[in-house]
């Protein structure tokens, strides 16, 4: 490993290539700050590497250098996006694509960029007028007829950060073998003159409320029940786009399918990529949903739901048997969405028996058991909405997409897009409560006659963070004694099932026998399921230096009352499963 003269004089190296006339002032200014300051810390930090193009594209800190999130870091990515492009459609006359971006600082700034690069190559570029949901550029792919896609966006990240997600022809993120590809193209980009920056305007068309006005009538064709909403029109719900890019469509869209009681968070309606209300502009954290919840309060509201920044992802409040507001977390929000899709087409008739839909490994069984007692087919697939976008992509044309999940609150109901979409999944969990209303049930009831009729589950999340090199290594080290030695019993309860989707193997732990996995590519992903239908999911980050633990445990309910000893009992048992794995 370099000591610190060496990693210093590595990095000042680097970094005085970027005070050429290549860079802009603005650039070379903030590079020579740096350089000058005799705290090297934030030179290092900028410089040590460059900032890396994934499977998922770019996602970083904001700021000048190598390592960082800027025009040049953007830039790149685009020259190597635009030259895979022209060599995988050659035979086009005029390749297309379409960008969008997010509310986040700079993000209209790196969108701008991204089109002048696609556009000095010769792509035609679909630029959006302002900021829009994530799902809505996934639709404009598919809907103009595009071959590529790039959205700047960083989620529900920090504001501190920004991101660059590439999409392909079919308006899913790109997987094998395009992944690796543009990977490769972008990694030829060695500096800010192989960008081509000087955009071509006849070939940038500005688009927006037209492309508004088809995804938002399209949503509305998957409304279910418009007769139950006819009836439960003032239902009252609240909604935040947490300073995102919800703010105008999903209140839009929930107009569209009925609702007229939807109640602001006013503060929360205003964009900022300051995400100024909130510590994190995450709706899985409790206090991103503080302010919506207070409204509630206020209000008396029966529902109240949030989209992350980039409107992807959706978070979702019901009131309990106390009247209190209760986060439902994202196993519930997507089981309770794909029942209410495939009871509602099973009562309508719609059911051809080629529906299917899709969920991820680490999402909750109990969608396993709604799909085969009402005949439908369920696809499991790796965590990312990529690999949900890959089952449909195989199934189009002969068997019907009825939805899609996975834990971290996401959710698809369609197939015109190709990425989890919170307008669509704000206005189908709305319905779903009109529809229960009809039965005579709230939300809380609704949730607990799913657990009564298919079985009482409860799911956890631990994250172990070990930081730095040493921690890299004992992550591995944690994989690979889970691997050689595992264990025989979790929570009290014999292991009957191991599946290793690194080796692609499925061990009969009772039979003595192992089979293999049918999936696309491996994955550093082991599960265990135990005699009493327990499961345990342990995968490392690909992101973060830290090892993942998903723990789900069955339960027994018969009747409502029997909720609140239901979910006391799982947690005790995840506290004993959590013991035995180490991670208590």
């Amino acid at each position: 490993m370099e000591n610190n003269d060496e990693l210093i004089k590595s990095v000042t190296e680097k970094a005085q290539v970027w005070l050429s006339d290549a860079y802009d002032d603005e650039t070379r200014a903030e590079v020579r700050r740096m350089l000058d300051n005799t705290d090297k810390t934030e030179l290092i930090e900028a410089f040590y590497k460059d900032l890396e193009f994934g499977t998922g594209g770019l996602r970083g800190i904001m700021g000048a250098g190598s390592n960082r999130m800027n025009i040049y870091t953007v830039g790149a990515a685009t020259q190597g996006l635009a030259n895979y492009l022209k060599e995988a459609f050659s035979s086009l006359p005029q390749i297309s694509v379409v960008v969008g971006h997010d509310v986040r600082n700079n993000s209209r700034k790196f969108a701008e960029i991204v089109a002048d690069v696609f556009s000095a190559n010769g792509i035609k570029v679909y630029l959006f007028d302002s900021f829009r949901p994530t799902p809505e550029l996934s639709f404009a792919i598919r809907h103009l007829g595009c071959q590529s896609g790039v959205n700047i966006t960083a989620s529900h990240n920090p504001k501190e950060y920004n991101g660059y997600k590439a999409y392909w022809e079919d308006g899913a993120q790109i997987i094998a073998p395009h992944d690796v590809n543009i990977i490769n193209h972008v990694n030829q980009i060695k500096g800010a003159e192989a960008i081509k920056f000087n955009g071509n305007k006849d070939l940038i068309q500005i688009i927006g409320e037209e492309i508004d006005q088809a995804f938002l009538t399209a949503i509305k064709g998957l409304s279910l029940s418009p007769e139950a909403i006819a009836r439960h029109k003032d239902l009252k719900i609240v909604y935040t786009p947490i300073h995102g890019t919800g703010v105008h469509l999903i209140p839009e869209s929930l107009k569209n399918y009925g609702f007229e009681n939807i109640i602001h968070v006013p503060e929360q309606d205003i964009t900022s990529g300051d995400f100024p209300t909130v510590a994190s502009p995450n709706p899985e954290v409790p206090s991103a949903m503080a302010m919506a919840i207070t409204k509630a309060k206020e209000t008396g509201a029966d529902l109240v739901m949030a989209s992350d920044p980039d409107a992807d992802r959706i978070g979702c409040v019901l009131r309990d048997a106390k009247g209190e507001y209760v986060l439902l977390n994202g196993n519930q929000i997507v089981m309770i969405l794909l029942y209410y899709i495939m009871t509602r087409n099973a009562e309508l008739g719609k059911l051809t028996g080629k529906e299917y839909i899709v969920k991820t490994i680490v999402t909750t069984e109990t969608i396993k058991s709604i799909a085969e007692k009402n005949n439908i087919q369920m696809y499991d697939c790796y965590t990312g909405f990529k690999w949900i976008a890959a089952v449909i992509r195989d199934n189009e044309g002969t068997a019907n997409y009825l939805g899609g999940g996975e834990e971290s609150y996401g959710f698809l109901a369609e197939e015109f897009a190709r990425d989890k979409d919170a307008v669509s999944a704000i206005s189908l969990m709305a319905e779903a409560a009109a529809w229960a209303k009809d039965q005579g049930l709230d939300f809380l009831h609704l949730l607990q006659d799913i657990y009564i009729k298919y079985g009482f589950s409860r799911e956890c999340g631990v994250s172990v963070v070990r930081q730095g090199k040493a921690g890299a290594e004992e992550i591995q080290a944690i994989m690979r004694q889970f691997r050689t030695t595992p264990p025989k019993e979790i929570g009290g309860s014999p292991v009957t099932t191991i599946k290793d989707y690194d080796s692609l193997t499925l061990t009969d732990v009772t039979a003595g026998t192992t089979t293999k996995l049918d999936m696309p590519v491996t994955s550093n992903v082991l599960q265990y399921f135990t005699a009493d239908g327990t499961k345990i999911s342990v995968r490392p980050s690909g992101t973060e230096p830290k090892i993942k633990f998903y723990i789900e445990v069955k339960g027994h309910m018969e009747t409502p009352a029997d909720y609140d000893n239901a979910i006391a009992a799982a947690d005790a048992k995840i506290e004993t499963v959590k013991k035995d794995l180490g991670i208590a």
